[in-house]
């Protein structure tokens, strides 16, 4: 039952994206707020088809913890789903992404709209470079910056392994860091068409505010992440 449910769902979340891509295409010529909020609109609906078809419902703690305007958000990457269910939370949400991603037709033109931050992962520091310009871009904008520090999906439990590119972008753009854990690896497993019923639980932790030296912030951003998933995987294992 769960396999059903589960090629049901991944059936119905991409016609979806299909939906959204193609008959929202007149938004690529509005303004760009009215396309974050038909962006957030289609991460509403695929977070209610989760719940609806497969049992998979989302919990978020900390919501106290966000301050109004420009920050940072940072957290743990372990599957699809926190890249799209993390966007409503968020007032402007501007996400960190492949740089890839941006060629595919129409999902690359909407990623362009919404001024989303593409990265060419193997550029090094030209790379970084770009990525803080245009970070500040947004920033300037009022807006958050949004960037899973591993870069690619660790699954639940794995050894981290973070990236330069968080720390960057904090020392650079003088906001308060959010950082934020959760579990959603053991529901939505990387790499694999399961949907697994349960509670994806997202918990976002108290800011860390700007000005620190980059190890102690890279520190204090690791222990905030991996204490909150680490927590958030134990509680899960015990339900």
């Amino acid at each position: 039952m769960t396999a059903f449910r589960s090629l049901f769902f991944n059936i119905l979340f991409y016609l979806n994206l299909v939906l959204f891509l193609v008959v929202g295409s007149p938004l690529l010529f509005g303004p760009r707020r009215w396309a974050i909020r038909a962006l957030q609109l289609w991460a509403t609906t695929s977070v209610w088809l989760l719940k609806v078809i497969c049992g998979t419902g989302m919990e978020v703690r900390g919501l106290q913890h966000i301050p109004k305007g420009p920050l940072l958000v940072a957290g743990k990457h372990q599957s699809f789903w926190e890249t799209f269910a993390i966007l409503p939370l968020l007032d402007d949400p501007c996400m960190v992404l492949k740089r890839e991603l941006t060629f595919i037709p129409l999902f690359g033109w909407f990623g362009l709209k919404f001024r989303m931050i593409a990265v060419e992962r193997d550029a090094g520091p030209q790379a970084l470079r770009r990525m803080m310009k245009r970070a500040k871009e947004e920033i300037a904008a009022g807006r958050q910056i949004v960037i899973m520090p591993e870069g690619t999906r660790r699954a639940p439990g794995d050894p981290p392994n973070y990236k330069p590119g968080a720390a960057a972008l904090y020392g650079a753009l003088d906001v308060p860091c959010v950082p934020f854990g959760l579990n959603a690896g053991i529901y939505w497993p990387r790499r694999k068409f399961l949907r697994k019923p349960g509670t994806i639980i997202l918990e976002f932790c108290p800011a860390i505010p700007p000005g620190l030296p980059r190890a102690e912030f890279q520190k204090r951003l690791e222990v905030a992440i991996e204490s909150s998933s680490n927590r958030l995987l134990a509680e899960a294992k015990q339900n």
